[in-house]
């Protein structure tokens, strides 16, 4: 067996909202591997923040400014970056709240950030791969709640569901350039964006419906995340690659 076929000497990686949460871990561990990062997210100060300690780590990565909302921040973005060869799809937010309380600007900010936002980073990169006849490889960070629902979520719910049918809508048309797309569905790992949440009541009712009766660690993402990033997972495309304790696999 190959030691270092998860290993990411010689790869480019562009992450999407690196400055906190899930991102910020995933730079980290990416570097760590031997990536060259390019964080992305609109704090800028935050993606500074990170950079510097990727570089107290003895690692390389470059902070852009990127609002994975805006096309034209998306494109000027993209033309900072030079050659890529991993794209990581992974800024996203949630609103709590039911589909009656929620107001057209929750529901659009939920799903611009996570669909629309998916849509412009994945077709910036693909025309940048297309451009120079380079192969490709597109993450995106979706989740469980893509594939069964949770409540008070029903924006989240939407923009994860349809992330994962764009993944496969994206390996499927672009696998003859061989850009390839897959997606990453973590389940409940707690971060600042679902901590108070894992802290209620409700919190910790959902949690005991998790077979592993706990959530998972940011660690326990490491493997898969790398494993989609490197070479051994080069006859992938279109894969939807769970991590949720057994989550999905629970009684209704």
């Amino acid at each position: 067996m190959n030691n270092n076929i998860l290993r990411l000497e010689g790869k480019r990686v562009l992450v999407t909202g690196a400055s906190s949460g899930l991102g910020a871990h995933f730079a980290e561990i990416l570097s760590a591997a031997g990536a060259e990062l390019v964080l992305t997210a609109r704090r800028l100060d935050k993606l500074e923040e990170i950079k510097n300690k990727i570089h107290s780590a003895g690692g390389t990565a470059t902070a852009i400014q990127m609002d994975v909302c805006s096309e034209e921040s998306v494109v000027r973005s993209f033309q900072e970056t030079g050659p890529l060869d991993v794209v990581i799809n992974n800024a996203g937010i949630s609103i709590i709240g039911s589909v009656d309380e929620m107001s057209e600007s929750e529901w659009d900010q939920v799903i611009d950030t996570n669909l629309k936002g998916v849509w412009l980073v994945s077709k910036a990169a693909i025309k940048a791969w297309k451009t120079v006849n380079k192969s490709g490889n597109l993450i995106n960070i979706a989740s469980i709640a893509g594939i069964r629902p949770s409540n008070q979520l029903p924006p989240y719910i939407a923009s994860k569901g349809a992330v994962i049918q764009l993944t496969k809508s994206i390996a499927l048309d672009c696998a003859r350039f061989n850009i390839r797309c897959n997606a990453l569905c973590p389940g409940y790992i707690e971060t600042d964006m679902n901590r108070t949440f894992l802290n209620s009541e409700a919190g910790h009712r959902q949690i005991k419906r998790i077979p592993f009766r706990r959530t998972g660690q940011l660690s326990e993402l490491d493997g898969p995340l790398l494993l989609l990033a490197s070479d051994a997972s080069s006859y992938m495309s279109g894969s939807i690659l769970v991590v949720d304790g057994a989550h999905l696999c629970s009684t209704l």
